[in-house]
């Protein structure tokens, strides 16, 4: 379970990708240490060039990697094969993971040449071919894969690719149908498979294929991953999968767990609810994190002394999870219980001093209480933990624009959130357009906020409600009630984002006094549970 709950909460919340790695274990750092003394003393020791830039590669470290096998090849004398095969291949793997597919095509070339019959640089290349767009000489690798390897499960795998790019869906399900005929017990060849079928649009399948997956290993992170990640762009076919599977084996608690958890993670909280509560009354589990789940879908839901229950059993049974204490906090902010709610913040905060979710609910506190300077302090910690988090940046910005009269400073946060790399800037949680906007750069807001809004599928709702809240602070309200009724549509039932949250710039406030607003809330009222 602790796996699983780790999978889902990885996958379901959207995390910037990493700038850079940093290698901090420290036999690894002792390994550099020895590779640098010996390239101190010989700056032509192809061997240790290439050792050290495997290394790097490990960590992800793709630009140290790349200058360290620059020299190996350099260095390296014709006649040994073997190291230049090796460094070509490190070296094409490097291009691939950085974009640079043509680089790494020219490198996989020269490893070929080098050894014809290797089955791992002609899979590679077929790959890259297939990346660059062409798909005749990536099918003839794949083909050349197949004579080396009659039961090749990479090769049917890259040529259902390859029919699928040239529209030929019926022999790419053959192909796909083949490579499980030839191993039908690995849950990992239904993983792949679904990563095909998802090309076709068959997404149905692609789903069955997952939950096939994790029936055969139900720890499988991998396939697990997967299935969560699918259920950001296509919502409804995954939980229609997972409830297929539920009729078929109704005591599945992993099916029910995973369905719920999706479900929560994206704001169907009775639904969620309902899955929770089953594994509860029918012992399919006995997990603290049932009731902690449950206590967040309450708090979105508004019903707040319910959820203060359910989140006071999960810390009955453990008591050191700083998350359950942000949780009580905000459940006791929400009922105007201050106090409490400072307290249960310190606990999280006692738990883990550099719990970044922790550090912003103290801020929000102390905010409440009108203590601007403390909040500041707590939100820097925060920034410090989570870099490139643009919620926290916001939320320093809002509170230096607005309570401290530190205009500058407020504008540093807004342009960091225009600078950060990890976040594709057309998705709406970058909050690029509340930047922009706080920026007095409203054109560009605009424009970002229309097409986030087009670009993007909006499976649960949370894009458009997002999109309310940017058009209410533009003071365009009929633009944000169009949003309010999209994203209560597509079942966003965050009745405490909609009613009540007034953290930060992000919020619904100023609509609540417009009568439309009430009588959309009240139209779509049974999403709420009421």
């Amino acid at each position: 379970m602790k796996l699983i709950r780790t999978v889902i909460i990885a996958a379901a919340a959207l995390t910037a990708a990493q700038a850079g790695a940093v290698i901090d274990n420290p036999i690894t750092l002792a390994v550099l240490k020895v590779y640098d003394a010996q390239l101190k003393q010989n700056p032509q020791d192809y061997m240790t060039w290439y050792k050290r830039a495997n290394e790097y590669y490990r960590h992800n470290e793709y630009i140290h990697a790349l200058d360290d096998v620059n020299n190996a090849l350099a260095y390296a004398p014709g006649g040994d094969t073997d190291t230049r095969f090796q460094a070509y291949m490190l070296r094409a793997g490097i291009y691939n993971q950085t974009g640079r597919h043509e680089q790494a095509l020219a490198d996989l070339n020269s490893a070929v040449a080098l050894d014809g019959d290797s089955y791992a640089a002609i899979y590679q290349r077929a790959n890259t071919e297939f990346e660059l767009g062409n798909y005749p000489a990536a099918r003839m690798d794949y083909t050349r894969l197949q004579r080396l390897n009659s039961r090749s499960t990479e090769a049917l795998l890259g040529l259902a690719r390859c029919s699928v790019k040239e529209n030929n869906l019926s022999a790419a399900n053959d192909l796909l149908q083949q490579a499980v005929d030839f191993d039908p017990n690995n849950p990992e060849i239904y993983v792949r498979r679904a990563s095909v079928r998802r090309m076709m649009g068959d997404h149905n399948g692609a789903v069955d294929d997952l939950v096939l997956a994790i029936s055969l290993k139900s720890d499988d992170p991998k396939a697990i991953e997967h299935l969560v990640e699918y259920g950001n762009t296509n919502y409804p076919a995954v939980i229609a999968g997972l409830t297929n599977a539920i009729s078929i084996a109704p005591e599945n608690g992993l099916y029910r767990y995973l369905r719920a958890s999706i479900a929560q993670a994206h704001y169907n909280y009775l639904s969620a609810i309902d899955d929770f509560q089953y594994i509860i009354d029918h012992n399919l589990y006995n997990y603290h994190g049932l009731h902690g789940s449950i206590a967040r879908c309450l708090l979105g839901l508004g019903r707040y002394e319910d959820a203060l229950a359910e989140i006071d059993l999960a810390l009955g049974t453990v008591d050191n999870v700083a998350d359950y204490y942000v949780v009580r906090s905000q459940i006791l902010r929400a009922l105007g219980r201050s106090d409490e709610a400072i307290n249960a913040a310190a606990r999280a905060l006692a738990v883990d001093p550099n719990y970044a979710p922790g550090l912003v609910e103290m801020a929000l506190n102390y905010i409440d209480k009108q203590q601007y300077d403390q909040a500041a302090g707590l939100l820097g910690e925060a920034s410090m933990t989570k870099a490139d988090d643009p919620s926290i940046l916001l939320l320093r910005a809002w509170l230096h624009e607005n309570f401290l009269n530190q205009p500058v400073a407020a504008r540093g946060f807004n342009e960091q959130i225009l600078d950060i790399e990890g976040y594709d800037p057309d998705n709406v949680r970058s909050l690029r357009g509340f930047a922009l906007m706080a920026l007095g750069r409203d054109d560009e807001a605009d424009t970002w906020m229309k097409r986030v809004l087009e670009m993007n599928p909006d499976p649960d709702g949370y894009n458009n409600y997002l999109g309310a809240c940017y058009y209410a602070l533009r003071d365009q309200d009929d633009m944000a009630l169009e949003c309010v009724e999209r994203s209560l549509q597509a079942g966003y039932s965050d009745n405490h984002n909609w009613m009540q949250n007034t953290d930060g710039p992000v919020n619904a406030g100023s609509l609540r006094d417009d009568l439309r607003f009430l009588r959309l809330m009240q139209k779509y009222n049974s999403i709420f549970g009421k």
